[in-house]
């Protein structure tokens, strides 16, 4: 079984608010612990809450804030931990800026249509959108920058998340951030 220091790396979940990231992200980290691995999962919402309670939504208080997750994210994998960041970092700088500072990115959009985040919207973010007491709500009355080039893509509508879990790990094996696992069948010299 590898060592977590062995495998640290960073995955960072993009999408808009209500496309699946946070699902993604449970069945990321169990799939991920089923392999003896154990990535912390910073989730924008608790880290606001309990790190920068005073972030706000406008342009500069989401730049403070994102990159204040690149950092603690780029902290964890210096320091052996994995890490999946979910996060909807509407700004392509703000995951670039990331992707830039931490070794062993790697960038996953969580794909899924406008009218289907809003009809979730657990948060209430797009009905408070709508009633004007929420501003800047990506996709709406702020700019979502989808990747140009993501490691990874999941469909947030149709894919089963443990399913998509399964693909973001073959994506951190094809970068090299993971050992193939040994039952995998497109293992080189193993049946299919």
């Amino acid at each position: 079984m590898p060592s977590d220091r062995e495998t640290a790396f960073a995955v960072w979940l993009t999408g808009l608010p209500a496309s699946g990231k946070s699902t993604v992200a449970r069945a990321l980290s169990a799939e991920l612990s089923g392999r003896g691995i154990r990535a912390a999962v910073l989730e924008s919402d608790a880290v606001r809450r309990e790190i920068a309670p005073n972030a706000g939504y406008g342009e500069a208080g989401r730049d403070d804030f994102y990159a204040t997750l690149a950092y603690l994210a780029r902290l964890l994998v210096l320091h052996g931990v994995p890490v999946i960041v979910d996060a909807t970092a509407n700004r392509r700088t703000y995951r670039d800026r990331a992707r830039a500072a931490i070794p062993r990115f790697l960038e996953v959009h969580v794909r899924c249509p406008l009218a289907v985040c809003k009809a979730r919207d657990p948060k209430g973010i797009y009905r408070r959108g709508a009633e004007g007491t929420a501003d800047n709500v990506p996709g709406v009355s702020a700019s979502y920058e989808p990747p140009l080039a993501p490691e990874a893509v999941v469909d947030g509508e149709r894919d089963d998340p443990a399913a998509a879990a399964r693909r973001i790990v073959a994506a951190l094996e094809l970068k090299g951030f993971l050992p193939r696992d040994p039952g995998d069948a497109t293992v080189k010299g193993s049946p299919l």
